[in-house]
């Protein structure tokens, strides 16, 4: 790559268990194992063991569109959790949860009826005989630290898998973990105008 040449944005299935960062003093694995583009950064966070959709960049403007809370971009997740959610579980997370002392913003919640289709995750999740899992399809429109691993607890259902699928116009697409593309430039029209 022409180094005169500004890097692009780049839509990445982060795996489980990668640092959404460059470096670490720690040598755990990191998103340069898998991104050799110069001057690209990541336009938010996504946890250690959380995985899915990232957009990284080097456009500052971009960065702002996709963070700041006040442009309110929807941020879907597949989020597997213990135990069946009843409604009044997701009537609670469709109006906000309190979480240390602040209410999130209202988010979309539904029950999927089905194990959404995802790649096997190098860890296995912990089985329990006794206790059901369920995948919800959860879309907040905010992002404060482990908030959907924080709201999923609060309503009793702790989340056991958290794979980001979709931010704004931008989904994941058919990206297997470990792969990125370049965005498209509809795709950051749409996140620019």
């Amino acid at each position: 790559m022409d180094l005169t040449t500004p890097a692009p944005t780049i839509v990445f299935n982060k795996p489980y268990g990668v640092l959404p960062c460059f470096t670490d003093p720690e040598r755990r694995p990191t998103l340069a194992d898998y991104i050799k583009l110069p001057g690209v950064y990541a336009a938010g966070r996504l946890d250690f063991d959380s995985e899915g959709l990232m957009i990284l960049t080097s456009n500052g403007v971009l960065i702002h569109r996709v963070t700041d809370p006040e442009h309110a971009w929807p941020k879907v997740y597949l989020v597997q959790v213990e135990r069946v959610p009843d409604e009044h579980a997701l009537r609670r997370l469709r109006q906000g949860v309190m979480l240390k002392g602040v209410r999130t913003r209202p988010a979309e919640a539904r029950l999927l009826s089905d194990e959404p289709e995802l790649p096997e995750r190098p860890v296995p999740i912990r089985y329990r005989k006794s206790v059901p899992t369920a995948w919800l399809e959860l879309t907040i429109r905010e992002g404060q630290n482990r908030q959907v691993r924080r709201m999923t607890a609060a309503v009793g259902h702790p989340t056991l898998r958290l794979v980001r699928v979709a931010i704004g116009p931008i989904t994941l697409g058919t990206l297997r973990p470990g792969e990125w593309r370049p965005a498209t430039k509809r795709e950051l029209g749409e996140l620019l105008g």
